[in-house]
Parts: C-alpha cells; structure tokens; sequence
C-alpha cells in the first residue's frame, strides 16, 4: 500500500477543507437569496418571519454541543457528512413545504433540520481547519471562511436569478441539496487522517479536565465571536428585505445588496490574512468591528446608493471577527478542542437571537431602522477585541491547568 507524503495529505485535506466550507456558505446563501420570496409567498409580517427563522437558530444551537461528541465516536469525516445529510435535506423539505403553501409552522421542521446539520456541520469543519492550520504551520483559516463567504456571493447571485426567473423553490433548494451533498462526500474523503483514527490522543489530553466555560479568555473569544456572528448573520437574514421594505429595491435588486456585503466580506477574509500577520489580531479586529458600525449607519440613514456602499463597508468589517476567534480559541492545541466548541456555540447565539430581536425591532421600527443592533454589538465588541491577543506558550500552559 502507498504511502501518502504528509505535505501532499495536508494540501489534500486543506483543498477538502475548502470545499465543505464552500459548500456549507452556498446552503445558507441559497436559502437566504430567497427569504424575501418566501416572505412574499406565505405573506408574513416581520415579526412572523423572525419566529420562522428562529426555528434554525434552534436547531443549531442543538447541534453545536453535541457535535464534538458526536467527531469524538465517529470522526471529522463522517461528522461533517452527518450534519450535510440532515441539514440539505432540511433545506429541501423548507423549499418543498413553502411551494406548496403550507403554514409557517409546518415550515419550521425542515429549518429546524438545516440549523441541527449546519451547527454538526459547522464545529467539526472548523476542528479540522484547526489540525490543517497547525499541519500548514501558517494562519489559513480566514482562507477557509472566505471560501465559505465566497460561496454564498456565487449562492445569493443565483439565488437572484432564480428570483428574477421565478423558479420555483423547491427546484432551486432541491439542486442546491443535491449538488452540495455530492460535493461534500468527496471534500470529507480529503480529510487528515489523524481526525478520524479511533486510537488517536488529543495532544494534551493528559491536563486536567477543566471546563472551557470558566475560562474568562475563552469566553471573551466567544463575545467577540458573537458579535461578528451577528454583524454576518444578520445581513444574511434581513439585508435583503432591509432595502426591499425601507428602499423600495425590488427583490431581486434587494438580493444584489445582499451579494454585495457578501462580495466584500469575502475579500476582507482573502485580504485580511496578510494584514494580521503585519498588525496582529487586535487592531485589526478594532478597525474592522469600527468599520461595521459606520458601515451599519450608512445601510440605515443613507440614500439608496449610499446604503449600497454602506453594505460593502458593513461586510468588510464583519470578515475577520469569526476566523480569528476560532484561530483563538485554538492558541492552545491541548484544549483547542473544547474551546471551539464554547467560542462557537456562544457565537452562534447571535444566530438564535437575531432573527426573533430584528423580526420584533422590525414590526415597531421597521427592519431597516432594526438594523442599529449591529452598530450597538460592534461596540461592545470593540471593548473586548483584547481578548483575541495570541497566547503564549508558558500562558498557554497556565491557563490549561
């Protein structure tokens, strides 16, 4: 039998890497292209729209905890293949069930598949970039995230098309189901070795078993985390329908908005790596998070080309926070696992709160004016953005103990 050279298995398994992250950001974006369609369709009020959307947040921040578990028996591999499974096929029933005009609550199932998958999906992708990271021995996981916003720009592009070509739902999320699933099998089958051996030892395993969520660091990590999660998740969700319902857009110009933040947030992930290597996670993370804020008060309060810009501005700010906490969360190898699994799930939290807040912002204030929350949570990020600093390695062990 062959022996596969170590530098040869890890660029495989990093160019795996970047496919199931692709392939997880275009099943977000080609559900997200649609919202103002299925707002349209079952002709709900904001605040109706938030509740359905809730049923995702749900589903994710069930998954989550349980997913470093599940990698623990089972393996990255087969981990992320788990999550794919139940979540595209969650996205085909939400395309099936809107199509055929079923209620919001008969709706909420399918979506609460696509959050129980994607969050599975989701940790255990983001574990295995860590063990890439380490294998490169360079930052590339801001690589894999672009990678990931790349794809819900090609996503939400065709997702306005279908708009504008009126193609039903459940053609659209039923190919992108297909498709992704078969793109996922084959990324997963490049995955390192070493994350699905049975007989191997987290480095580090021996250190006493302190929870991560008493660790201050760690939870700070998870603040910032949320907060760019948020910026991120919040333009996914209600971007959109911000500049059909509070600029006249029409829907497909509403999702072109929609690409546009995704475009830019893309490129700041592409961009950003070099400048993180020149100025440290810090203050890059302050001019980013600023950037979302001034980015958020252009989208609200400036004419429709302003706004526009103002989405480029939004989605550049919000492109390093998520990466770079997770690539902080791992500063330790030994516990690098528990503390992604904490970062990310406190993360997350921006995507159970967000749609329910904004869709209740949004019925009393209209979902444009909602969109200030993102301005108020970047500066709470910028209070904790210290926390990202890299441990050192004698910090490192300390804090393990």
């Amino acid at each position: 039998m062959t022996t596969i050279p170590a530098d040869r298995r890890t660029t495989a398994a990093r160019n795996g890497d970047f496919v199931v992250f692709a392939v997880s950001g275009a099943l977000i974006a080609s559900w997200t292209s649609r919202v103002p369609d299925v707002k349209t369709l079952m002709a709900l009020t904001p605040g109706q729209l938030g509740i359905m959307l809730l049923a995702i947040s749900l589903g994710s921040m069930l998954g989550l905890p349980t997913a470093g578990r599940i990698a623990h028996r089972i393996g990255a591999a087969k981990t992320v293949r788990l999550g794919a499974v139940v979540s595209l096929a969650g996205l085909m029933l939400a395309g099936v069930a809107v199509q055929a005009g079923l209620s919001m609550f008969l709706v909420m199932p399918a979506l609460f598949l696509v959050g129980l998958g994607g969050g599975v999906w989701d940790v255990a992708q983001n574990f295995e970039g860590t063990n890439v990271e380490r294998a490169l021995g360079k930052a590339i996981m801001p690589w894999f995230h672009a990678a990931f916003s790349g794809a819900t720009v090609l996503a939400a592009l065709v997702g306005a098309g279908m708009t504008a070509l009126h193609v039903p739902l459940a053609i659209h999320l039923g190919a992108v189901s297909v498709l992704g699933l078969l793109a996922v099998w084959w990324g997963t089958a490049q995955f390192l070795p070493a994350f699905d051996d049975d007989e191997r030892t987290t480095p580090g395993s021996t250190a006493p078993a302190r929870s991560a969520w008493l660790e201050p660091r760690t939870l700070l990590v998870g603040l910032v985390v949320l907060a760019a999660a948020f910026a991120e998740g919040t333009a996914n969700d209600w971007l959109a329908v911000a500049f059909v319902d509070g600029h006249g857009f029409p829907n497909a110009l509403g999702v072109i908005a929609l690409a546009v933040f995704l475009t830019f947030m893309t490129a700041g992930r592409i961009l950003g790596t070099s400048l993180l290597d020149r100025y440290g996670r810090v203050p890059v993370l302050r001019i980013l998070f600023g950037a979302a804020l001034i980015g958020c008060l252009m989208v609200v309060f400036g004419d429709a080309w302003v706004a526009l810009a103002g989405t480029a501005v939004w989605g550049v700010g919000a492109s390093l926070g998520f990466p770079v906490g997770m690539s902080a969360a791992a500063d330790d190898p030994a516990r690098a696992p528990m503390r992604l699994s904490v970062v990310t799930t406190i993360g997350y939290g921006a995507f159970l709160a967000g749609p329910p807040l904004l869709g209740f912002l949004g019925d009393h204030f209209g979902v444009l004016r909602a969109l200030l929350v993102v301005g108020a949570i970047s500066l709470v990020a910028l209070a904790v953005v210290p926390a990202a600093r890299p441990l050192q390695k004698a910090e490192a062990t300390s804090r393990s103990v």
